[in-house]
């Protein structure tokens, strides 16, 4: 069997370090590329094409959810495994829908870090017991939850909410995806019509509480 190669992608060195030695200390498996935030996750599996991929949620400039979304249609055939801190409902729903086929907890990471690679691998899906709990109550949500999540963003309008979390402003948005100031004004207002929302300060707010992008 040919050797598995695998991606992973933190922003925490300590924490990139432990997962490459966990990962490789299983015979066979190589860490073929590391990544640190998640644009530089979507570049390195766009370039390397590994099997499996390992990505943290709470990256900087592009959360585990878009890095998935991406990664998935750069490279089908590498399988995604999250790796989190978080427990949130609506956080499961999303990564499971963006094409992550696993998603478990750093405090499980010891004991369950293997076996969700080895089934990911395969095909098959792979959740912390904790985490499937959650995920089988569904998706919910409060401050108006609900009605908002029925207008969801697009990965585009993520990737803005991400930025403005991050206290970019319009022109630094603009110029690091590469279009024009008009078009970054348009998308926040846009963003902040459909989640009838008055100020950044309260879109971040409900992103960052609802999972919807780590801050």
């Amino acid at each position: 069997m040919p050797p598995l190669r695998i991606l992973v992608a933190d922003d925490h060195d300590v924490v990139r370090a432990g997962l490459r030695t966990l990962l490789e200390s299983r015979k066979g498996w190589q860490v073929c590329a590391e990544a640190t935030n998640g644009r530089d996750a979507v570049e390195k599996a766009r370039e390397s094409k590994p099997d499996v991929a390992v990505l943290d949620i709470g990256m900087p400039l592009l959360n585990g959810v878009e890095a998935t979304r991406q990664i998935r249609k750069l490279s089908p055939a590498t399988e995604i495994l999250i790796l989190t801190m978080h427990d949130s409902e609506m956080m499961i729903q999303s990564v499971l829908e963006a094409g992550a086929r696993g998603y478990i907890l750093k405090d499980d990471a010891g004991r369950n870090l293997l076996a969700a690679v080895e089934a990911v691998r395969r095909r098959k899906p792979f959740l912390s017991s904790r985490v499937s709990g959650a995920a089988a109550k569904g998706t919910t949500t409060d401050d108006g939850g609900a009605e908002r999540l029925a207008r969801p963003l697009t990965p585009r309008e993520r990737e803005i909410v991400q930025l403005l979390a991050e206290g970019k402003t319009n022109k630094e948005i603009a110029t690091f995806l590469k279009i024009s100031v008009k078009t970054a004004e348009t998308h926040r207002a846009n963003i902040m019509l459909k989640l009838n929302f008055h100020s950044v300060t309260e879109l971040v707010r409900y992103a960052v509480k609802n999972k919807i992008i780590q801050a």
